[in-house]
């Protein structure tokens, strides 16, 4: 098999020729740029820039020479994009090392106050990096004091840290979209995963903050439901442009939300059922009567175990990370329970203990243990559970990549 046909068999719950693996995927599946370049220099590699294509998280472009080194699947969509040097301008990640970001989106210093600022088009502030931290952290949130009429929602886009600051294909009109998305198909067997988003509680929280989105979703459900359908209706036109220009080019789109904290969901299910399921299951299942080839996945953390049931009812395909150590999350039980209907593609490695551990012969025992759990009978995508954080040394890498390829 080559890897998009290997990945294939593994979303159609056929076992394949061996563990499907997705490195740097998607925006939940990569690496932090500071452990990057750590391990291009473990592995002995020629120097390249170090690319942070993902500016909030702080994820680097993980090249094609790591991608084969670790026998990767699984390509994200946005490779195919700002291919040039004149997409990227130079930066500094925060323990010193020389990186590009892109030329779109550069951090702007604000020694005042001894941070790294990114603002929007308007030039408000949207988000901030303390120096010598790790990550940036939203702001501001555009509809917390303000209107919320279908006017100021979608304004609201252009104004909040996860919806405004854009990773590559970056601006761009439709034709250099398809025409992009077409030559990276051509280029390359491994599968495409095509970031679409999809949000809807998180657009709820990243818009009004956290505890004002629970708030109105409990004391005001006609409100929470009129913002939630405007959601819809934005979410819906973006993703029948979005399938007709990159449809044909994608083997996965991927939708985002994460509805679980470690010990449960982020609410009840019968909450889910109203305000979320029939909403999810509109934009999944158009996605399917458009692109019936296109398998439909959500990245969900955390403990979503008593939510599985619906969200496959509304038509999901896979989900990651597959946060095995929150509550109800183990491997054995998901893959009992729900590994006919769902792929899980993720649990392959806990990174929250495991990965951080020394003890190298540990970390490839755990990763054969999980591979022997979710891999029979496919419906099982090895995935690392979220990004490699930027503390995790280069070893540690290496030692869950090989235990994939060589125990599974």
């Amino acid at each position: 098999m080559n890897s998009r046909e290997r990945v294939q068999a593994a979303l159609n719950h056929q076992e394949p020729d061996r563990v499907p693996i997705d490195f740097s995927g998607h925006r939940s599946s990569g690496i932090a740029a500071i452990a990057y370049a750590k391990l291009r220099q473990h592995l002995g590699l020629e120097p390249k820039p170090i690319r942070v294509y993902d500016l909030v998280q702080q994820l680097a472009i993980v090249d094609e020479d790591v991608l084969d080194r670790f026998h990767v699947d699984t390509i994200e969509l946005g490779r195919g994009f700002a291919l040039e040097d004149s997409a990227w301008a130079d930066w500094v990640l925060p323990d010193g090392t020389p990186c590009q970001v892109p030329a779109w989106s550069v951090p702007e210093r604000d020694d005042a106050q001894q941070r790294w600022i990114v603002r929007s088009k308007s030039g408000r502030i949207l988000a901030e990096m303390p120096y010598g931290a790790l990550y940036f952290t939203q702001t501001y949130f555009p509809l917390m004091d303000g209107p919320d009429d279908e006017a100021a929602i979608a304004a609201a886009f252009d104004e909040s840290m996860w919806t405004a600051i854009a990773s590559p294909p970056g601006p761009l009109g439709d034709r250099a979209f398809a025409e992009g998305a077409r030559a990276l198909r051509a280029s390359t067997d491994r599968a495409i995963l095509g970031l679409f988003g999809g949000n809807l509680l998180e657009v709820g929280q990243f818009f009004y903050r956290n505890d004002q989105f629970f708030i109105m979703m409990a004391a005001e459900p006609e409100r929470t439901e009129r913002f939630l359908d405007c959601i819809t209706e934005i979410h819906l036109d973006k993703l029948e442009r979005f399938l007709a220009t990159v449809g044909d080019s994608i083997d996965i789109i991927m939708f985002g939300d994460d509805l679980g904290m470690q010990t449960g969901p982020q609410m009840s299910p019968a909450m889910y059922r109203r305000y979320f399921k029939p909403r999810h299951s509109r934009m999944w299942r158009r996605v399917k009567e458009l692109k019936p080839h296109v398998k439909v996945m959500l990245h969900c953390c955390g403990s979503v175990r008593k939510l599985l049931p619906d969200l496959i009812d509304a038509g999901l395909d896979a989900m990651n990370p597959i946060q095995i150590r929150s509550v109800g999350m183990d491997a054995a039980g998901l893959k009992a329970d729900f590994g006919q209907d769902i792929t899980l593609w993720g649990g392959g490695c806990d990174t929250q203990v495991v990965l951080m551990e020394d003890n190298l012969e540990k970390i490839a025992d755990h990763v054969r243990e999980q591979v022997r759990i979710l891999n029979p009978g496919g419906g099982f995508v090895f995935q690392q559970v979220h990004n490699i954080l930027a503390t995790v040394p280069p070893e540690n890498v290496v030692a869950m990549f090989d235990a994939v390829h060589s125990g599974g």
